[in-house]
């Protein structure tokens, strides 16, 4: 399976190459790999032990080579390779101010690629591997379930080399935090397709409600991935937030965020819709329009 994206802005079929791919494929697609290592690698010590290896001030050598490997544009980024004071410090960076434009309308929480369904419902037609996806597993919460069952979904997926931190889509007041789930699947797109239902009702989340004026209620659910140890919100609950406002950030690995909203609020733009039809993700910035209100 190639792993392959859209550029938004180019519209060019992108293949992408992610950091441990044959590691990853024998994980989950191998028998020997899923059965001995994968119930290892899953673990939450397994990733708090590499998050504090990338925090060790000896981990900056590894910084200049992902940089290089990945080409990671680094002229958006507040401090440059030779000011990080560890790998982590480098990797959950932050942009210099009025480095992103915040756009009209309900806005992309970070950088990534990104799935969008009009009905939530509508993820068992893209991840089809006999095991169904449902909302009340996901959230862990039957009635928040039923509250959100004909919501629309967004599924932005963060790459290792891409910038970690996320942001709020769309003013509002945001409660505290609650958090669910235990382990780390990888979110890559080589795991997901194997083992999606395991990777979002089994990974550690967090379920954070934004109440917005006029709009209605908004989920938005950081979701932990292999060798991310931790969820790190940076905003102050029941404290009013502007759009494109800091949310909070992930450590090392890759991650997601996924939104869950009132689908007659907010209409996803049409080349999102027709590149998820295609079973292809969208790569967006944070603070790009994904949907019109």
């Amino acid at each position: 399976m190639e792993i392959q994206f859209i550029n938004r802005a180019t519209k060019e079929l992108i293949t992408e190459r992610p950091p441990g791919e044959d590691l990853l494929r024998f994980l989950y697609g191998n028998p020997v790999g899923e059965a001995l290592v994968l119930p290892i690698a899953k673990r939450k010590f397994i990733s708090d032990w590499y998050g504090k290896k990338m925090d060790s001030p000896s981990s900056v050598s590894r910084i200049e080579p992902f940089v290089s490997s990945l080409n990671i544009d680094m002229s958006e980024s507040e401090k440059q390779i030779d000011e990080f004071t560890s790998f982590n410090d480098f990797f959950y960076r932050k942009l210099k101010p009025g480095a992103r434009k915040i756009e009209e309308g309900l806005v992309s929480p970070g950088d990534g690629k990104l799935l969008v369904f009009e009905k939530a419902s509508e993820v068992n037609s893209f991840f089809v591997k006999g095991e169904r996806f449902t909302l009340e597993q996901f959230l862990e919460d039957e009635k928040l379930a039923e509250q959100y069952k004909d919501a629309a979904m967004a599924i932005l997926r963060l790459a290792p080399n891409d910038y970690h931190r996320y942001h709020f889509p769309y003013p509002g007041i945001p409660s505290p935090c609650h958090e669910i789930g235990k382990d780390y699947y990888s979110v890559s797109p080589i795991s997901l397709e194997r083992k999606f239902t395991k990777v979002f009702t089994k990974n550690k989340r967090e379920i954070c409600r934004l109440k917005t004026a006029g709009k209605g209620e908004m989920l938005i659910i950081p979701v932990g991935a292999t060798m991310v140890g931790s969820l790190n919100s940076t905003f102050t609950p029941e404290s009013p937030v502007k759009k494109g406002e800091e949310m909070g950030y992930f450590a090392f690995g890759g991650s997601t965020i996924v939104l869950l909203f009132d689908s007659a609020k907010f209409t996803f733009d049409k080349d999102l819709i027709e590149n998820t039809r295609n079973h292809f993700e969208t790569a967006v910035r944070m603070g790009e329009k994904i949907a019109s209100e």
